[in-house]
């Protein structure tokens, strides 16, 4: 069934993980593009509506907290019929609670990933394979219905304004909120900061459950001498978070959602990659970007902690390779 090309109203259900959101954008980019007077609305986290809340066509942001309910179906057949019926619905989640939730809204063009639950619940549902970008795999989902498309992936977009700072900035970001084993050492991330120093002001970011790393990366860069830093992990919203990331002038990062923040600020970016799979969650289309990796036999694992418990994947990776890294970034 073709959709109308006129006055759309597509519901959009966020990923979870505030990268993976922002991984969602070229996709909705390319819907804005295909479909006349496009009006979105968003369901997801918080983190995931508080970042793409502001594009220009985003007529409601709803944070979906039917988890928290008694009864998830109950609350999700309820939140369904607060939304009520869309030209078009798209879930980049591959979830049971999401299919319900579009089925519920009586939209008849709902697009989603293959699986038992969306193949039984909704009308369009590709096979998607996972050895590919993620951007790539969302683009597919919600561009199922545009027949034969073979357009261009954009780039990543938020629409939030970045700071400008009065100096050039580093931005560090020990933080992954997906698991220790992403995680490279503050005192590393330290190291290569207190390194450059004289050339741009540093400010150290990661979300309410990583001040303890920041304060660990503060107390190095104390002992290293460098007095020209700013904490800000724990201290800024969504909103604050993004727009700082947009006004650095260089990004060292692990695999993160500000790593992809950053991607979408076409900030120059090393990022630091051990247990995850980097051909498909490394930065996209970001003009100056490196990832800074070795190859082992263990990894990718994609595990939360070290298997092994010798984290070699992130032990191995020196402050200087870093350094050598961003050398090659040519700023």
């Amino acid at each position: 069934m073709q959709v109308s090309e006129y006055n759309m109203k597509i519901l959009i259900i966020l990923p979870n993980w505030l990268g993976d959101a922002v991984m969602a954008t070229p996709a909705i980019e390319l819907l804005a593009s295909h479909y006349q007077n496009v009006r979105f609305t968003f369901v997801g986290s918080y983190v995931s509506t508080e970042a793409l809340k502001y594009h220009p066509l985003c007529e409601r942001a709803i944070v979906d907290d039917t988890k928290k309910a008694p009864s998830r179906l109950v609350a999700t057949y309820k939140l369904a019929k607060e939304l009520g019926r869309f030209d078009m619905a798209v879930s980049f989640r591959n979830q049971i609670h999401s299919s319900l939730l579009l089925r519920f809204t009586g939209t008849v063009v709902c697009c989603a990933r293959a699986s038992w639950h969306s193949r039984l619940l909704l009308s369009h549902t590709p096979k998607i394979r996972t050895n590919q970008h993620l951007v790539e795999q969302y683009t597919q989902i919600a561009m199922i219905n545009i027949h034969n498309f073979n357009e261009e992936v954009p780039p990543l977009r938020l629409y939030i304004e970045p700071k400008k700072f009065d100096k050039p900035t580093l931005g560090i970001n020990a933080g992954a909120t997906y698991g220790s084993a992403k995680r490279w050492y503050p005192e590393r991330f330290a190291q290569v900061a207190a390194f450059y120093k004289d050339r741009y002001d540093i400010i150290i970011f990661g979300g309410p459950n990583e001040v303890e790393m920041a304060k660990e990366i503060e107390d190095n860069l104390t002992a290293l001498h460098v007095k020209n830093f700013k904490n800000l992990a724990g201290k800024t919203n969504i909103q604050e978070l993004c727009a700082n990331i947009g006004g650095c002038s260089l990004f060292i990062t692990n695999d993160s959602g500000p790593m992809h923040v950053a991607a979408a600020y076409q900030v120059p970016t090393v990022a630091i990659f051990g247990p995850t799979k980097y051909k498909e969650t490394s930065q996209w289309k970001n003009k100056k970007s490196i990832i800074v990796r070795h190859e082992l036999d263990c990894s990718p694992c994609m595990k939360r902690e070290c298997p092994l418990k010798h984290h070699d994947c992130m032990k191995g990776i020196t402050a200087s390779e870093v350094i050598e890294a961003v050398k090659k970034l040519e700023i």
